[in-house]
C-alpha cells in the first residue's frame, strides 16, 4: 500500500486539491449517490465529503483509496487526463470535460486498451498492417454514399456482396476496432467510439435487444472508417438528417447486403408468407424488424403496408424450432472481442501484467481460475530484475 500511495503522490503532483475534488464530485455524481450517501460507505460525513470535492479539504491516500471502492473506480483515474479525443469533442459542443456514463467508460475502455497495446503492439494494428482510418473511404454525402461505402467497408471486412455479417466483431477487430458491450440501461446511449493513437474502441449497450446492438455496432464501424474523432449516439436506427442517418443507411446496407437480401427474397417469396419471409430473413442476417422492414422498403420489395406489418413480427420458440434458427448472443452483457482477451492472456503469459490486473482488464468475465497457471520462473531470470 505504501508503493502504491507514493506512486498516486507522485501522480498527484500535476492534480491539485481542487481539481481532485472536481473529479471525485464527477465520479460520485455517475454513481448515483449523494455526498451522504458516500461518506456513510467510506466514514466520512457529508460536510467532510463536500470540503474534500470543493478542494477545501485534502484527501489522504487511503481515504482516495477507499473513495474509489466505493465508486467502483481505479484510484489511478482520479489522476489521468480525459481522452483528447473526448476533449476536443466536448470543448467543440461548448462543454467542459466532464463526461456522462458513457463518455467516462469510453475513456476507461480507451486507457484499458492504450496500456495493453503498449504491451501488445499489433493489438490495434489491421490484419494487413493497414488502418482502415487512412484509407480514403470518404465521407458520405448522399443515401447512395451510404451504400457505396458500406460495399467498401464489406470488402474491407473480408465479407462477400451477399453474405451476413455475422462476425461482425471480430472482423471489426481485424481492421483495428475493438467492439465491446455493457448495460447501460435503458433510455440512454446505443453506443459510442472513440479514436486511438492508433485504431479506436466501441462501446455499445447491451441493454438492447440484439438486433438493436449489431446496429448499432455496425453504425460505430461507419464513424470509424471515416474517422470521426469521437462520437455518442443516443439513438441508432431513428435519427434524421446529416451523418447520422446516412451512417443508419450505412449500417443498414452493411448488415443487409443489397445482393443478398434481393437473392434470399426472390428464391424464399414463392415459399413463404410475408411473417415467415420476414423471421427467415431476420435470422438469417440478424436484424431486427425495424431495420429489416426500412431496409425492404429501400430495396423496393414492400411497400409501406407490408413494412408496418413486418414491424409486429416476433420469432417465436416455434419458429426457432421449425425453421431450424440460431438464436444469436452478439453483445450480450458485458462483452469483450477475443483480440483484446488474447492479448491481455498474452501480456499476463510474458510476465508483463500481474494476475490481478489481468482480472481488471478482463472486466470480471474471468475468475482467476479461468486464467493460465504461472510460467515456472527460470533460475537464471533473476539477473533481468538486476541493473
Amino acid at each position: 500500500l505504501s508503493c502504491k500511495c507514493a506512486k498516486l503522490a507522485h501522480m498527484g503532483d500535476a492534480v491539485d486539491s481542487k481539481e481532485l475534488g472536481i473529479r471525485i464530485r464527477n465520479a460520485r455524481e455517475r454513481a448515483g449517490l449523494k455526498q451522504g450517501e458516500l461518506g456513510h460507505q467510506v466514514g466520512l460525513d457529508r460536510t467532510a465529503v463536500n470540503k474534500l470535492e470543493s478542494g477545501v479539504r485534502k484527501v489522504t491516500a487511503l481515504e482516495l483509496s477507499d473513495i474509489a471502492r466505493a465508486l467502483g473506480v481505479r484510484m489511478s483515474s482520479f489522476f489521468a487526463e480525459p481522452m483528447p479525443a473526448l476533449v476536443s469533442h466536448r470543448s467543440s459542443q461548448g462543454l467542459d470535460t466532464s463526461e456522462s456514463r458513457i463518455d467516462y467508460l469510453l475513456a476507461n475502455l480507451a486507457t484499458d486498451v492504450e496500456f495493453v497495446a503498449s504491451l501488445i503492439p499489433d493489438l490495434t494494428t489491421a490484419d494487413d498492417g493497414i488502418s482502415p482510418i487512412s484509407i480514403p473511404t470518404g465521407r458520405p454525402d448522399s443515401m447512395s454514399d451510404a451504400e457505396a461505402l458500406a460495399v467498401k467497408t464489406r470488402a474491407l471486412l473480408g465479407l462477400d456482396d451477399s453474405e451476413p455479417a455475422n462476425d461482425l466483431v471480430a472482423r471489426a477487430a481485424d481492421l483495428g476496432l475493438l467492439v465491446f458491450s455493457a448495460d447501460l440501461g435503458v433510455d440512454t446511449a446505443d453506443a459510442g467510439t472513440i479514436l486511438l493513437h492508433q485504431g479506436g474502441v466501441s462501446l455499445v449497450n447491451s441493454h438492447n435487444k440484439v438486433g438493436r446492438r449489431r446496429l448499432a455496432a455496425a453504425h460505430e464501424l461507419g464513424h470509424y472508417v471515416i474517422a470521426d474523432e469521437y462520437t455518442i449516439d443516443w439513438r441508432v436506427g431513428g435519427q434524421a438528417g446529416d451523418i447520422e442517418s446516412l451512417l443508419d443507411r450505412f449500417a443498414r446496407a452493411l448488415l443487409l447486403p443489397e445482393t443478398g437480401v434481393r437473392t434470399r427474397w426472390t428464391e424464399w417469396n414463392e415459399k413463404h408468407a410475408l411473417r415467415d419471409l420476414a423471421v427467415l430473413l431476420g435470422s438469417g442476417f440478424r436484424v431486427d424488424m425495424a431495420t429489416l422492414a426500412r431496409r425492404l422498403q429501400e430495396l423496393g420489395l414492400i411497400d409501406s403496408e407490408q413494412a408496418a406489418t413486418v414491424r409486429t413480427v416476433t420469432t417465436t420458440q416455434a419458429d426457432i424450432v421449425e425453421h431450424g434458427l440460431a438464436i444469436p448472443t452478439d453483445l450480450e452483457g458485458t462483452s469483450l472481442p477475443a483480440r483484446f482477451q488474447k492479448a491481455v492472456l498474452r501480456a499476463l503469459r510474458e510476465d508483463r501484467i500481474s494476475r490481478e490486473r489481468a482480472l481488471d482488464l478482463l472486466q470480471d468475465t474471468f475468475s482467476d481460475s479461468d486464467l493460465p497457471e504461472p510460467r515456472p520462473a527460470r533460475e537464471d531470470e533473476i539477473w533481468k530484475y538486476v541493473s
